[in-house]
Order: structure tokens, then sequence, then C-alpha cells
């Protein structure tokens, strides 16, 4: 229990003077029972309750009991645990005291995380005990020798025994021990593996990553056998005690990154991850309001293994079912599983598909604009391209309103029941757009072109770039509305300097456009074969280079 109420100088003497005629309890073992007016002690522990400012649960316990060790009374435990955790507020915290072999037992678990089959099987052969069966110790007997469970480990704090069981593990304290066992019977709430909606491919996988950390690094594991593949974990957030994981192959990846990731996600300081990795991305890359993503998303466990393979660092968070791939490029964020599914030469025409609909996305609205308010630079063969009527309103304002209109859409989309999102994209394609148009609140060629540049948007495979470029495009077209060509040439001018000084963990976010490298940017242009792709991407600074082996 943690508040941050604090009480006077005065209040906290006459507290500690009050406090004197209830038991404390010194270095785990209690001096004398609880007796008096019950409902004076109450008062008592409320008021010691509100005087509490721990910062974390260990400091909480040694609050309630001047140490974390566990102590050797069940009832010590039982009591400080009640105040710690709310052991009798809490429907599903469970204090299950029992008797096995004439050794007074108690089990203490979360009955939302326990898994049944385990838990019974482990107390059918722990009523069999007899005083007899534990000559040799109680701890002794029941680690070494009757508990049937393979994931079984010893304790001796108590703060690290309640955390234990707050991410789903069943501990066993004993009468007389200050040793508890921690037994492993997890059983979270869980879907199965299914292909990701944002990353479908035609020919390939289907399983894609769920919420739970464990079946995802399972799935990474099953697709790289190599003993150089690290998982290290670690907890973020005061309250929330995440579970986080940085995921490299040992002999790849650059030593340097990796304890820069690692150093970065131990100084996060927040009271929790509630939001998973998009909040710990924000606490680890700090980009401020920079609308750019300079991590890559994916719930695709065969894009994770080989990126892994490039020499990257992969960053799993519990109860996502997306992972963070670092660092990564503009260009990484332009491609697609599909592109690597299909043989070479169609995977190189979709991903120059691929790229012409983010071109489209960014600059098709501007230029059209551009050569619609400005007709003198418009080359002969294009004479086509304007409106043929004028509407109400004016262009830009056309533009704006049809993009907010396509985002108001997009979002109404999201919470649409599926059943009704076919009808509902019915009603806005043809009424919406068709009366628009027939009333002259909107030009045809403005619908038009807006649709393509929403087609490019929703073909860019990261999401989070499609949302991006999307505000570039806005900001180019309130530019060439003011400014003409010099707004346009201005506008691209500083997106590619702003993108050209962009660093995701140090590393150039326009690799190999920005530094320049031929022979790399040819692999970005064209899906080229595997046999052919000898060299890992040398932006990740990986400590082996190679794909494949030397030829002896």
């Amino acid at each position: 229990m943690m508040s941050q109420e604090r009480g006077g100088t005065g209040e906290k003497e006459q507290l500690h003077e009050e406090m004197n005629s209830i038991p404390h309890f010194l270095d785990g073992t209690e001096r004398i029972s609880w007796g008096g007016d019950e409902e004076e002690r109450a008062k008592i522990l409320q008021r010691k309750k509100e005087t509490e400012t721990s910062d974390s649960l260990k400091e909480s316990v040694i609050y309630w009991q001047t140490s974390d060790k566990i102590s050797p009374s069940l009832h010590t435990t039982k009591l400080t645990l009640e105040q710690v955790i709310g052991l009798q507020e809490g429907f599903d915290v469970v204090f299950r005291e029992m008797t096995f072999g004439g050794k007074k037992t108690a089990l203490f678990f979360i009955n939302g995380f326990a898994k049944d089959e385990i838990m019974q099987e482990i107390l059918k052969r722990l009523t069999y005990l007899t005083p007899d069966d534990l000559d040799s110790g109680a701890l002794h007997s029941f680690f070494h020798l009757y508990i049937p469970h393979v994931q079984v480990e010893k304790s001796d704090s108590l703060s690290q025994t309640v955390n234990d069981v707050l991410i789903g593990m069943s501990v066993l304290f004993i009468e007389g021990e200050q040793t508890a066992i921690v037994l492993d019977t997890r059983n979270y709430p869980v879907r199965s593996p299914e292909e990701p909606s944002l990353e479908r491919v035609v020919r390939g996988s289907r399983d894609g990553f769920t919420e739970t950390m464990l079946t995802n690094v399972t799935l990474v594991r099953r697709r790289l056998r190599d003993p150089g593949l690290k998982f290290e974990a670690m907890k973020v957030g005061r309250r929330s005690q995440t579970d986080v994981c940085i995921a490299y192959i040992d002999d790849i990846a650059d030593k340097t990154l990796i304890d820069d990731v690692r150093k970065k996600i131990q100084a996060v300081n927040l009271d929790g991850l509630p939001l998973a990795d998009k909040q710990l991305e924000e606490a680890i890359v700090k980009r401020g309001w920079n609308p750019y993503p300079l991590v890559r998303y994916s719930e695709r466990p065969d894009v994770v293994a080989s990126h892994l393979m490039e020499g990257r660092i992969v960053v799993f968070v519990d109860t996502s079912p997306s992972v963070m791939i670092l660092p990564t490029t503009f260009f990484d964020l332009c491609q697609h599983a599909e592109e690597n599914r299909q043989t070479p030469f169609m995977g190189s025409y979709l991903r120059w598909v691929r790229f012409a609909g983010i071109f489209a996305s960014l600059f098709l609205l501007p230029l059209w604009l551009l050569m619609v308010l400005h007709p003198e630079i418009k080359p002969a063969s294009l004479a086509f391209i304007g409106p043929q009527e004028q509407a109400k309103i004016p262009l830009i304002a056309q533009f704006l309103l049809v993009e907010f209109g396509v985002d108001l859409m997009r979002m109404a989309a999201v919470h649409t029941p599926t059943p009704l999102a076919s009808a509902m994209g019915l009603i806005a394609a043809i009424l919406i757009g068709d009366i628009a148009v027939q009333t002259g609140i909107f030009v045809n060629e403005v619908v038009l072109y807006m649709a393509v540049a929403a087609i490019g948007m929703f073909a860019t495979p990261s999401y989070e770039l499609g949302l991006a470029n999307r505000v570039v495009r806005l900001l180019m077209l309130v530019l060439v509305s003011i400014f003409g060509v010099a707004g346009l040439v201005g506008g691209v001018t500083a997106f590619i300097i702003f993108l050209a000084f962009q660093r995701s963990f140090n590393s150039s976010y326009l690799w190999p456009f920005i530094p320049f490298n031929a022979k790399a940017l040819a692999g970005v242009l064209v899906r080229v074969p595997v046999l052919v792709s000898k060299q890992r991407p040398s932006f990740n600074k990986t400590r082996d280079h190679t794909r494949m082996p030397k030829e002896k």
C-alpha cells in the first residue's frame, strides 16, 4: 500500500506513541500477539496507513514489519500482507492456510492466475505426507522431495514473493521457516496466435504475436534456433512492474547499441506502462513532437526473426501484441513482408508500386494544387489537369475538408462493428462524395486525387509513417496555397533536411540515401535474391557482416 499523504511532526510523534500499544515486528519476529480493543486497533492502523509514504513494495513491507525478511510466523506474514496488498479486501487474493505432515503452511496466490491442474496435483501429493516424512526439515522436504513441479525456487524476501505472486506465481509459506517456496503456476488469459491485420500476406505464415510476452518469445525462438539468440528480461514501472525483454543475437548485434538500449530502459522512471510498448518508446527515444517513427513496430515473428539476423535489437513488452525493432530507417518502414514472399522480380514490382503510392500520398495533391493555381508552369501535355468548373469554396479549403473527412471516416471505421463497416464505407464514398460534388461544394478532381493519396497512405506498411506523411502533406498544401512554387520547393527541401537530421539510436534515418551507399540503395529499390544478398546492412554496425559462411 502506497500513500502520498504526510502528517506533521507532532502527529507522527503521537502516532509513534500509539503504535507502542500494538505489536511491532522486528526482524520479522512477532513480539506479542494482537490484543486489546479491536476498534481502537483499527483506528491506529488506519492512521498508520494514511501516513505511509512508501515509494516501492519493499519500502512498504519494511514500513509494516521493520524488515523485508519473511517472518517464521504465518500469523505475522498474514497481518503484513493484509496491510501491504489488502489481503482481506481483494476477492482474488488468496491466502489458504493448510497443514501437511503436521506442519502449518499457507499458499498465497492470485486466483485468476493460478493454473488449477498444477495446483491440484501439488496439493494432492502434499496431503499424503506424515510427520515422519518431514524429519529432514520441512523446507528441505517440500522443496527437494514432495512438490511435483519443475519450476520451483526459494525466496527469503517478502517483497519479492509478493511481486512473484502479482505476476502469477504461487508462494508456499511454512510455519517456522524464513524462506518461502515459489512455484510457477501461471496461467495468463491469452488468445491464440493469429495473422496480424496490418501485415497480411498472400503466402506465408499465419501466426502473429499475442499479448503474452512468453508466447511471443517462443514464436521467435522457434524460427531462430541460434544459441547466440539472447532474451534479457527486466521490469519497468514502479507500480505496474511490466515485463520487458531485449532480444538480440549476441555475435551479430552491436554491443554498444545493446548497452545503450539496456541502460535507457533501466533508467525509465514511471509509475507504469499500461499502454505497453508505445509508452516505453516515448520514454527511451524521447523524440518530443517529431511525428516520424524512429522505431519499427511489427506483429509478425518471421519479420522480427529476419531483422534479428540483420543485427537489429528487438524489444518485447508484456501485454502488447507488437514489438519494437531498432534501429530503423525511413526506407525500412516502406517495406513489407509480402515483397519477400514473392519472386525477386515480382517482389521488386510490388516494392515500386508501394513506393509510388507513398510518393503520391506525399506530393500528388500539392503538385496538382500548384499547377491549378499557377497554370503557366503546367506542361502542354498536362493541359487536361485542372478543374473544368469552379466550386463554391476555395481549393485549399476543399482539400482541408476532405482530409479531415477521411480522418473522421477512418476513426469511425475503427469504432464501427464489422458487419456495419462496409455499409458505412458505401455511404461515405457514394452519398457524401457524390452529393458534395453535385451541389458544387467540391470539385471532381479534388475527390479523385484525395482518394488516390488516401490509398497511398493506406498502402504504407507502417501505420505510424502513413500518419506522419499525412501531416507533411497538409503542410505542403498550405505552403503551396500561400507561396506557390517557392512554397513547394522550400517545403520539400525542409522535409528532406528534417529527415536527414533524424537519428534512430545513432543511425542515420535516411540511410542509404544519406549517407549515400549505392549498393545498399539498389538493395532498397530492388528486392535482391537471397543468394545475392551476402552482406548485412552496414548502418547496424554489426560484429559479423556476412550472411553466408566463407568458402573453404
